[in-house]
């Protein structure tokens, strides 16, 4: 499949600020069964813009917005090609002594400790024990239950939670977002030795007539998990619709939880009230795949000069 993703975001500031700086994880990553055809990023007011990679290879591009300014408009469009993959099968999957040889040097160390917003709490344990959440079976058997536990024991509600609330809030109501139930299994598996990360992404979501329909937002962007199954490599979770990832999950970053991969994430300088507005599509695209091998990048930046100088900041950030 071949998809064209538009994702706007908006900030408005009232009155206006005297500067922003911002990063942007929204290209698409090229590895394994997908592959990112062209990336246009659109900044206005127009900025210079960086780009770099972070410590798991996310495409991060880096803005400073000097001057008066009362919004912020940032439009990423890609084109993806994402292959689907073969369904994880259990007779092709390791057991747990598979598991523990493959994480007994220190190459998964970071996708297995707790982190900022997937870690242990009294109301994890509670739900660990409800889930049956220990070491059997095999990695894959538990994982797949976990999924399809969580998808059934919790709500998908939208602004249930905000960016920065711990899953304790979603664990206490039973509801949440994509974020809160990716969090929620990640913190589950980790202490089991299992590896997981967090993927923030798109979701392409199917008619209604070609199987149930996805609960989560179709105007936004997505979060799943990707734990490491012994011989089979990283596979993807999406305990928000009860999926195994295939060609209509779109990656974009991953990390070790929300707070390493935001689609944007800021600060601006001056005293002012902000609104933050989102809107996502993610369409099929009858365009066949160029023949080169890189991706078509178009940056739409020029420089600006004018700096002011503050002490004011407050941080900007998007859920999923």
């Amino acid at each position: 499949m071949i998809y064209s993703i538009r994702h706007t975001t908006i900030f408005r500031y009232t009155p206006a600020v005297r500067e922003s700086v911002m990063e942007v994880r929204m290209q698409p990553r090229s590895e394994a069964t997908q592959r990112c055809l062209s990336f246009h990023l659109d900044v206005n007011p127009p900025a210079y813009i960086t780009q770099y990679r972070d410590f798991t290879g996310n495409t991060v591009h880096h803005f400073d917005i000097a001057g008066s300014h009362t919004e912020v408009r940032v439009t990423a469009q890609s084109t993806v090609q994402v292959q689907a993959a073969p369904a994880p099968r259990l007779s092709e999957a390791g057991d747990w002594a598979d598991l523990d040889a493959l994480t007994a040097g220190d190459d998964y160390w970071e996708m297995l400790l707790p982190s900022q917003f997937a870690h242990s709490n009294e109301a994890l344990e509670k739900l660990a024990k409800e889930l049956k959440c220990e070491r059997r079976g095999s990695p894959l058997e538990l994982l797949t239950e976990l999924n399809e536990g969580i998808y059934g024991l919790f709500a998908y509600v939208p602004n249930s939670t905000k960016v920065d609330s711990p899953i304790e809030e979603a664990l206490l109501t039973r509801q949440g977002v994509c974020q809160d139930f990716a969090h929620i299994m990640i913190a589950l598996a980790r202490p089991l030795c299992i590896p997981c990360r967090y993927v923030s992404g798109y979701l392409f979501h199917r008619e209604a007539e070609d199987g149930p329909r996805d609960r989560s937002l179709e105007e936004a962007s997505h979060a799943w998990v990707e734990a490491l199954v012994p011989r089979l490599g990283w596979i993807a979770f999406d305990p928000t619709n009860n999926l195994i990832g295939g060609d209509r999950h779109i990656r974009v970053a991953i990390g070790r939880d929300y707070a390493d991969v935001p689609p944007t994430r800021g600060v601006y300088k001056g005293e002012a009230h902000s609104e933050l507005s989102v809107a996502v599509t993610v369409s099929p695209s009858d365009a066949p795949p160029p023949e080169q091998t890189a991706p078509s990048i178009v940056i739409q930046s020029r420089p600006v000069f004018t700096r002011v100088n503050s002490r004011s900041e407050q941080e900007q950030q998007q859920q999923q």
